[in-house]
């Protein structure tokens, strides 16, 4: 029977930063970016969980390390959505692009 290992956590982690660093450089819409930063923090998190499972088994950096990824997550996007929230306000569009305007 096929045992999961390191390497399967690993394959999964790249496939999602992958994944994150395709999708926010390709979409314009604000919204499609904050999903591809969500995938960035969720292969890190996978990543440590892995480590300091198969790595380290006496302590749990890894996991308290996640705790604090997942943290960051729901304040970024907390903020990121009212970010997104006033830029539709002020322009009807979450295109990043036409956000250059707002300068000045």
């Amino acid at each position: 029977m096929l045992t999961i290992g390191l390497t399967h956590y690993l394959v999964v982690g790249a496939a999602l930063l992958s994944c994150g660093i395709y999708v926010m450089s390709t979409k314009r819409n604000a919204i499609g970016i904050l999903i591809g930063v969500e995938l960035v923090l969720n292969s890190a998190a996978v990543n440590f969980v892995a480590f300091d499972r198969f790595l380290v088994q006496t302590t749990l950096d890894g996991q308290i390390a996640t705790l604090f990824v997942i943290v960051l997550a729901a304040a970024e996007a907390a903020i990121a959505v009212a970010i997104c929230v006033n830029l539709y306000k002020n322009l009807t569009s979450v295109d990043v692009d036409q956000a250059s305007r707002l300068q000045g």
